[in-house]
């Protein structure tokens, strides 16, 4: 029975033809427990006050060594809680000389992934946090990056834990948690998480209310190039789109996340612009040569080496750059590359084994079809306002 008051969510191998449409690596589909209102996450929803103290948390750029940095520093709620920094490939730490491996997935939407797990029936993993999937949940995640010397740079738990127990809001700590909630640093720090990951899972990262969703409700009409974008995303034979980022509402209702928390190896190239390549040697020990497993690597299984997780795809004309290296700079490369991987002039692979050959690589899009898809992923992008006909992400949260 899933938990209501977590958001948990699961998912249900298809069997029996009870779900007609497939996705093609896994045969499977991510359904709510309840409806989306079921979970309180509805416009003008009060924060609980965890959630409350989860805010104050993500928004402290106390909170880092040295100070300045916050977890809104790279997950900033103007480009649906993504990195804000798009000119970089991947994500800048509190020392500004130090860069992680990778491009911060965005935290909005983060909290509906199931925990990471393996489907003994399908043979494939699901779930889990961070490109690789190395967090169980979005707690675990929670309490990497203030330990991580790439990012806040942390020295300890306790570091952190003692912080927190100074900050203006540690009697609202200790009010949801107990009068002696930092008496046990290890416990203190998995409270700090549970308060972050409770933020995180609120309205104000999770809102449901692009032009797609308003769409699908019924209260606004897509133009005739997003309606072409859409059916090219979702047809089978050309955009293919939807077998990962399902894109149509649950049986009750519930909208849909364009992803199916997957693991894939999409023959993304190398980023040769990443600056993680060039820190100093213990922080990268391989230099230039660095080679991102992605979850094979957190594994250690060579069968999964180059898989990374399937991303949402709302708020996606926000978030760039993209893929787990930031190596295309717009969405329309993106869809180039999809298009044309296997017959265009692209890099090799940075992992060639394992690589997606059935779904992608050589699709016949022609570039309208190219520019539809890339219309119908903006209606994608949360805060749509029917006055104005644009979208102000972030734009309700203070």
């Amino acid at each position: 029975m899933c938990g209501i008051s977590d958001l948990a969510v699961w998912y249900l191998v298809l069997k029996k033809g009870v779900i007609v449409k497939r996705c093609w690596s896994s045969g499977i589909i991510v359904v709510f427990c309840a409806s989306v209102a079921g979970f309180g996450l509805k416009e003008g929803a009060k924060l609980t006050p965890k959630q409350e103290l989860g805010k104050m948390l993500f928004f402290d750029t106390d909170l880092s060594t040295p100070v300045g940095q916050a977890c809104v520093s790279c997950h900033a709620r103007e480009v649906g809680f993504a990195d804000p920094e798009a000119k970089l490939p991947v994500s800048r730490g509190v020392h500004k000389d130090r860069f992680g491996n990778r491009n911060d997935l965005p935290a909005a939407y983060a909290g509906f992934s199931p925990r990471f797990g393996y489907d003994e029936d399908e043979k494939l993993y699901v779930g889990g946090m961070f490109w690789d999937g190395r967090a169980a949940d979005l707690t675990e995640q929670a309490k990497g990056p203030f330990l991580n010397p790439l990012e806040m740079a942390n020295p300890s738990k306790n570091a952190v834990v003692d912080k927190v127990s100074r900050a203006e809001y540690a009697g609202l700590f200790k009010k949801i948690y107990g009068a002696k909630a930092f008496a046990d640093p290890n416990r203190a720090y998995d409270y700090i998480a549970d308060a972050i990951a409770a933020y995180e899972k609120s309205y104000e990262l999770n809102r449901f209310n692009s032009k797609y969703d308003l769409y699908l409700a019924g209260k606004v009409a897509l133009s005739e190039q997003e309606l072409r974008g859409l059916k090219a995303f979702e047809d089978e034979k050309k955009g293919n789109c939807a077998e990962c980022h399902p894109s149509r509402r649950g049986e009750d209702g519930t909208p849909p996340l364009f992803t199916d928390f997957t693991y894939d190896n999409l023959g993304v190239p190398k980023n040769p612009e990443n600056p993680f390549y060039y820190l100093p040697r213990k922080f990268n020990p391989t230099g230039v040569d660095f080679v991102d497993l992605g979850l094979g690597g957190v594994l250690n299984k060579p069968e999964e080496n180059g898989k990374f997780k399937v991303p949402s795809l709302r708020n996606i004309a926000l978030t760039g750059p993209y893929f787990h290296n930031g190596v295309f700079k717009t969405l329309r490369q993106v869809v180039v590359f999809y298009n044309t991987r296997d017959v265009g002039p692209w890099p090799e692979p940075e992992v060639p084994p394992n690589v997606n050959k059935d779904e992608l690589g050589n699709l016949g899009l022609t570039e309208q079809e190219i520019d539809d898809i890339v219309a119908f992923l903006h209606t994608l992008t949360d805060g749509y306002d029917t006055t104005t006909g644009k979208s102000r992400p972030g734009s309700d949260v203070k």
